[in-house]
């Protein structure tokens, strides 16, 4: 019983809360001052992900006959529908559910504003997403932000090329950081790249300010464009502040065959390490079919940068309730 009695506490203290609160003010009246549109999509959807390192939560109705929904990893395709209808610059603020591990940086359930900017390229949208960070934590503690390509950032980090090394170098690199071969064994080149980005090279990144890591390769290109001048990067982008990953950005796919050829390229790699294969979002497909404008956009952590912001050494320290005490 002595858990129970304690865990009926919030995470966060009530000052942290008004704190919080504050800064969520703060993002409204960013966007708002940059006439974007704030929308809200649901959180309960039709169709799982596709993408074979995000896990989608299935919910059921009562009746075992109902079709199965699933809770949201993103509100990436809703919104490109409205991009697609015509509704402009757009920007929402949601929870979104990933069935990832519980620790200082992971909640399942967890805050994050997504904007698209119609078109804007992507240093453009870099410089906006380094705005709106510098207005949520203070701006004198923080570096000019640094660009740096995710080639460069290997080769700085681990003197290893993540665009030109074979299979067998990466995984001979990833057996020196440490990792267990039996993991090492069961994972292809993109799993290899993962593991040295999560442990070895992002930690590293944005002691001093934000570092915003692009031009990823092309095999991780999930919903951005190729470059036109390099097939084999993509042009996406994440953002890294004081060793933690607090921003995933694209300039977005707008070409519905190609993006229905990744879609079966992720189904097929779901089969192969046997997960469950989710069907394609077809009204994503209709609405790039209908012709998404050219666009840019980018999801941001909420509860990581308040985290940084607020000065706490956990998330669920500016959250009221983590998953384990929902």
């Amino acid at each position: 019983m002595s858990g129970i009695a304690d865990d009926w506490r919030p995470g966060a203290s009530p000052e942290r809360l008004r704190q919080r609160a504050k800064k969520l003010a703060q993002v409204r009246a960013f966007f708002a001052a940059r006439d974007v549109l704030e929308v809200d999509t649901p959180q309960l959807v039709n169709r799982a992900v596709t993408d074979a390192n995000i896990h989608s939560a299935e919910v059921r109705w009562p009746r075992d006959d109902e079709r199965p929904r699933y809770l949201h990893t993103s509100p990436e395709y809703a919104m490109k529908r409205l991009l697609a209808a015509g509704c402009g610059d757009i920007y929402q603020m949601c929870h979104v559910f990933r069935g990832e591990e519980q620790g200082p940086l992971h909640n399942s359930e967890f805050m994050i504003v997504e904007w698209y900017r119609r078109g804007w390229a992507l240093a453009a949208l870099m410089d906006e997403v380094d705005s709106l960070v510098r207005a949520l934590m203070e701006p004198a503690s923080l570096a000019p932000a640094r660009h740096l390509s995710y080639e460069q950032a290997f080769i700085d980090a681990l003197g290893c090329n993540p665009l030109s090394d074979d299979d067998a170098s990466l995984l001979a690199r990833a057996r020196r950081a440490g990792f267990d071969d039996a993991l090492l064994l069961r994972c292809d080149r993109n799993e290899l790249l993962d593991l040295l980005m999560g442990a070895c090279v992002g930690p590293q990144l944005g002691k001093d300010g934000p570092v915003f890591i692009h031009r990823y390769p092309a095999s991780q290109a999930a919903l951005a464009r190729l470059d036109p001048d390099d097939a084999r990067v993509a042009l996406r982008f994440e953002l890294y502040l004081r060793g933690v990953e607090l921003a995933n950005g694209f300039e977005e796919l707008g070409d519905a065959a190609e993006q229905r050829a990744r879609f079966a390229a992720d189904q097929r790699t779901r089969a192969a390490r046997n997960l469950p294969v989710p069907e394609m979002d077809q009204l994503l497909l209709a609405a790039l079919n209908a012709g998404l404008p050219s666009c840019s956009g980018v999801a941001l952590g909420l509860d990581r940068l308040l985290m940084l912001a607020l000065g706490a050494q956990r998330i669920g320290e500016v959250m009221a309730f983590t998953s384990e005490r929902a």
